[in-house]
């Protein structure tokens, strides 16, 4: 193999530099081809370990162990034109993940004659076109979408609620987004459930926590409604405080773990402390005062307001209603 064929074959990859940064190093035989690569070269790249053959056709142009992001370029060309990262893997690639899935998410148009390449689980969409979004790499699903096709395999409702509120949280997408992408989908599951949630009167609902207060604590039973995730900076800090009763100066802060590690335990109490001190009272519900003793928590947040100048008294939510008796 002479120098001057070396020399050619390195200058192809310097002239294609872009798209391989773009494509985390990660590029297809027909790139190649495309780019001026002969089938020898690519063949010789590969046997020498200066190329990884990662699926058939699709190639890393660089030894060593892939990166999170080459593997999932890799695993959407190989599926091939059109095809979009798409559910937990988009979500992902959104942040609304904690951990990778074990299989990459990839959909592809419906119709498409595909082979499951390992590691890859392949979804198929007729709607395609309009899902995937139109800038973002590596290809994948529009975020409104990326939810709804994660609820619409949704193990409970509760989970599906949770990503949504998590994606309007992360102020990735908007409640009204979202309801304008389920009026699309007029099969999608829980969809129902899946509008309540993102209706007006949840407007503000960060968590699926804040959501059930609304939905079985607030509402129900006739409360004012609280602000939620109000900005407070104290001592040079921003803070939220997550419902905000500020006429009756009133906090109630949710907690949804089970348990709290000592650092947030103090700086739950730092917080109480400093509402304190600005005349604030604070409640702290848990998940169980939320879902299952919810009548009780609304007496106990009816009566708090009450006492803070609230003109109104809570009302039962209905005939097995557990509130206890006004004060």
């Amino acid at each position: 193999m002479t120098d001057n064929f070396l020399a050619s074959q390195r200058g192809l990859l310097a002239q294609h530099r872009g798209l391989l940064a773009q494509q985390s190093g990660v590029i297809t035989r027909g790139q190649a081809l495309a780019a001026g690569f002969t089938d020898k070269a690519i063949e010789v790249r590969l046997a020498t370990g200066r190329w990884q053959r990662l699926y058939p056709g699709v190639y890393a142009t660089f030894s060593g162990e892939p990166s999170r992001a080459a593997r999932l370029w890799a695993a959407v060309l190989r599926a091939g034109t059109g095809a979009a990262l798409s559910h937990q893997t988009a979500a992902e690639l959104y942040g609304l993940a904690d951990s990778p899935a074990p299989l990459i998410h990839v959909t592809v148009p419906s119709g498409s004659a595909v082979v499951r390449p390992p590691g890859v689980l392949i979804h198929y969409s007729g709607r395609l076109a309009q899902s995937r979004h139109p800038v973002l790499t590596p290809p994948r699903t529009r975020i409104d979408d990326t939810v709804l096709d994660i609820a619409q395999h949704a193990a409970t409702l509760d989970e599906a609620v949770s990503l949504a509120l998590r994606a309007v949280g992360s102020r990735r997408t908007t409640a009204a987004l979202l309801r304008t992408a389920i009026q699309g989908r007029p099969r999608l599951r829980w969809r129902t459930d899946l509008v309540a949630a993102l209706g007006e009167e949840h407007v503000g609902a960060h968590s699926l926590l804040e959501y059930r207060y609304g939905s079985r604590v607030e509402g129900p039973h006739g409360l004012p409604r609280g602000t939620r995730q109000r900005p407070v900076t104290r001592g040079g800090r921003r803070e939220y405080q997550d419902i905000a009763y500020d006429e009756y100066q009133t906090v109630v802060e949710l907690d949804g773990q089970a348990a709290h590690p000592g650092q947030s335990r103090w700086r739950d109490l730092r917080r109480d402390n400093l509402n304190a001190a600005h005349g604030l009272v604070t409640l702290r519900l848990g998940w169980v005062d939320v879902t299952e003793r919810a009548c009780a928590s609304a007496g106990v947040v009816g009566a708090t307001l009450a006492h803070r100048g609230w003109p109104g008294m809570p009302r039962q939510c209905g005939p097995t209603c557990r509130l206890p008796p006004a004060p």
